[in-house]
């Protein structure tokens, strides 16, 4: 008999009833097993998911959130001229120094009056070379531009310039000495001038200045090269002892005339503005003096004559007339100011009489004065109205010498 057999029926029964009791208690206790195994599964797997989220998004989020590195914006740091300097050379380069070097493409400063000239950038350095520069006395601006239309720096981690800025100078004036030097080179003056060759580019002025070069002859203009100025020989004392190296004299004057007589230009003796644009060409081009260099001096110690040099030789000495003592020929050096081949003079004579003489080759030095031809009876003392007069053969031979801005010196006692 089965197991079953045995027992009754309640027997079963109840027996059923404990197994599925049992049963369902070990359902039970599974279902909690598993509910507590899977809670606990679900929160490692939660402990796992959160710990991976709070690193790698945490990670993340800290590279969104950290402050970038601050961009360090350019700078200017010097400008040559420097803002507010005066006396500067106006053909000398400009050069605009920044703290970074620059985009090659980058927009650069601009100058103020404009001039013909280029930009080169090198590094962080902007350098303007002019091709003919500023003239002396001109207020002269560097605009530097910033933002995004201004300058900009090669780097990206730098800005571009964040205020735009402006410096300004004022240009010098042109050296007397190197009026001098100039004049004397192309023949206007009777020196030579030699540049001392010796002397570093760097040095004080250049040593030498490029004859092709305008702008080179522009910036020595400002700042004249080193030299030496000597006499060509055979002048006398009467006419070197009037040179001034550096400063005005009768000889510059006179050089100065004569340069403008060349280049059809007003005959003031002024070195102005056009007198130093055409100075300037005419060194560069090396164009000398087509006339040369005459000196004429007129003595009044008895007997009176007129002397004359060409290029340091005497080419006439002859006996002159000067004024009377109603109208005497006043000492001192002038520079020959009219020229006529022909004219015919009038005026009054000392007793009202009116006089109207016809004179020839004549050279005008001084006012109503002048080297002239006129005929008399003899030469070589107090006769005329304050001229100078020749033999009208004499003075036809040393007009074509007497040239615009020669030097006519007259010495001696006044009648």
């Amino acid at each position: 008999m089965s197991f079953l057999g045995k027992v009754g029926r309640g027997s079963v029964a109840l027996f059923r009833h404990r197994w599925i009791t049992a049963t369902a208690g070990a359902a039970a206790l599974v279902l909690i097993a598993g509910g507590t195994f899977a809670l606990s599964t679900q929160r490692t797997s939660h402990e796992r998911l959160a710990s991976a989220s709070d690193s790698k998004p945490l990670a993340g989020t800290a590279a969104r959130k950290a402050p970038a590195a601050p961009v360090a914006p350019l700078t200017v740091v010097s400008v040559s001229p420097g803002g507010g300097s005066r006396g500067v050379n106006g053909a000398a380069p400009i050069t605009v120094t920044f703290s970074s070097p620059l985009a090659p493409q980058s927009p650069l400063p601009t100058l103020s009056p404009k001039i013909a000239g280029s930009w080169q950038v090198s590094g962080d350095t902007a350098t303007f070379t002019p091709s003919y520069g500023y003239l002396p006395g001109t207020h002269v601006t560097v605009h530097i531009p910033a933002g995004r239309g201004g300058v900009q720096a090669a780097s990206t981690s730098v800005g571009a310039l964040r205020n735009p800025s402006s410096v300004r100078f004022t240009t010098g004036t042109f050296s007397t000495i190197r009026l001098q030097q100039v004049l004397a080179q192309l023949g206007y003056l009777p020196l030579n001038w030699t540049p001392l060759k010796s002397l570093p580019s760097s040095s004080a002025g250049v040593s030498s200045v490029s004859d092709g070069d305008l702008n080179a002859q522009l910036s020595a203009a400002y700042d004249p090269p080193g030299g030496t100025f000597s006499f060509q020989p055979g002048y006398p004392s009467e006419l070197t002892s009037q040179w001034r190296t550096g400063s005005g004299n009768m000889l510059d004057q006179g050089a100065i005339m004569a340069f403008q007589s060349v280049k059809g230009l007003t005959m003031d003796g002024v070195a102005g503005p056009q007198f130093w644009s055409y100075l300037l060409k005419a060194a560069a081009k090396d164009e000398r003096n087509p006339n040369g260099y005459t000196y004429a001096l007129a003595n009044q110690h008895s007997p009176e004559t007129l002397t004359v040099w060409h290029d340091g030789r005497v080419i006439s000495h002859a006996l002159v007339n000067t004024g009377i003592p109603q109208a005497p020929t006043a000492d001192g050096t002038y520079p020959v100011y009219a020229r006529l081949q022909f004219q015919i003079m009038k005026g009054r004579n000392p007793d009202g009489s009116k006089y109207a003489d016809p004179v020839s080759w004549i050279a005008y030095f001084n006012g109503g004065d002048a080297v002239h031809g006129f005929y008399r009876a003899s030469y070589g003392w107090y006769q005329s109205l304050g001229c100078v007069e020749l033999p009208p053969d004499t003075a036809q031979y040393v007009w074509p010498y007497l040239t615009y801005g020669t030097l006519v010196t007259v010495q001696g006692p006044v009648a």
